[in-house]
């Protein structure tokens, strides 16, 4: 029996997909759709943001959440941390990884974090350097944002993606990201950004933050993986966008991601019927949000199996 290679999807529904919603999920809530995510499989979820609660009200109780969730077994618990004090809190707390946004697009960086990218990208190697003085060291993961386009200063350059991810890669990230943070990009556009990010950082380059603004997410996603991307964010339900970019909209969703990796012969690890439970969670939480996915409307074809 040949092994299947495996695609890791971080779920990211916790931090971005609650981070604009009309309404707040309790703490409870949010602990037992955390738990019910752990439990369908996914092998990496973001639960929370380190950000002040007048920002974003949704991720005010991020401290308390990963206390609560940072002895699930089998999962990594990442955590956003914009800065170095939010990383500080977030190792305190128990996180297991987190996660910095840094902008490509001046606009949006201004915007999202107040900072220019250049900045952003020294505050990047500030909580590098302070996490290996730690007794244990957090794994880094850098998000380059707007990487294939931005709502407040247009096109962004395959040069200046490159330049930026040159910066987090010398400032130390474990991992990179690229991140179309409101949804404007395209296959061809995918292939372009990866082939020439991997010709600069090598294998640094691990995967893609999706938005389907334009409803060209899978193709995106599949696009990646046939570029060798072997790593995913996703959102059960299609929840999420940044609420400093205007005109974003819902990430991948998770379902029909996982559904598209396995039925092509890829290993997750996700048990897709129990990510349908933790979705009913996620509408029981906050009945008022918009639920997308294709797989959860159609259901899971008979013809489905997974690969040997």
């Amino acid at each position: 029996m040949t092994q299947r290679e495996f695609v890791t999807i971080c779920e990211v529904g916790p931090r971005d997909g609650l981070q604009i919603a009309k309404t707040r999920m309790t703490t409870d809530a949010k602990v037992a759709w955390i738990a019910a995510i752990a439990a369908a499989g996914v092998p990496e979820i973001e639960i929370g943001s380190f950000v002040p609660a007048r920002v974003i009200p949704q991720m005010a109780d991020t401290q308390e959440v990963t206390e609560r969730v940072a002895g699930i077994p089998n999962v990594v618990i990442q955590t956003l941390t914009p800065n170095l004090r939010g990383a500080q809190n977030a190792y305190h707390a128990g996180a297991a990884k987190i996660s910095i946004p840094v902008s490509v697009s001046e606009g949006h960086s201004r915007a999202n974090l107040n900072r220019s990218v250049d900045e952003q990208i020294a505050e990047v190697a500030r909580v590098v350097a302070w996490l290996r003085e730690q007794d244990h060291y957090l794994k880094v993961v850098a998000g380059c944002s707007t990487a294939f386009g931005c709502s407040i200063d247009g096109v962004v350059s395959t040069e200046a993606v490159v330049r930026v991810a040159v910066g987090l890669a010398e400032a130390g990230v474990d991992q990179l990201m690229l991140a179309d943070t409101v949804g404007y990009g395209h296959p061809a556009q995918v292939r372009t950004l990866v082939r020439a990010v991997r010709n600069e950082v090598g294998d640094r380059l691990t995967g893609l933050h999706l938005h389907d603004t334009c409803g060209l997410a899978m193709a995106n996603a599949l696009a990646g993986v046939e570029e060798g991307l072997r790593m995913f964010d996703s959102c059960i339900a299609g929840l999420g966008g940044c609420p400093y970019a205007p005109g974003a909209s819902g990430n991948i969703v998770t379902e029909d991601l996982v559904f598209m990796l396995e039925s092509m012969g890829f290993a997750t690890g996700i048990d897709i019927e129990k990510l349908f439970v933790a979705r009913e969670l996620l509408h029981a939480g906050l009945p008022a949000e918009p639920m997308q996915g294709q797989l959860r409307k159609a259901g899971i074809p008979r013809t489905f199996r997974l690969a040997a």
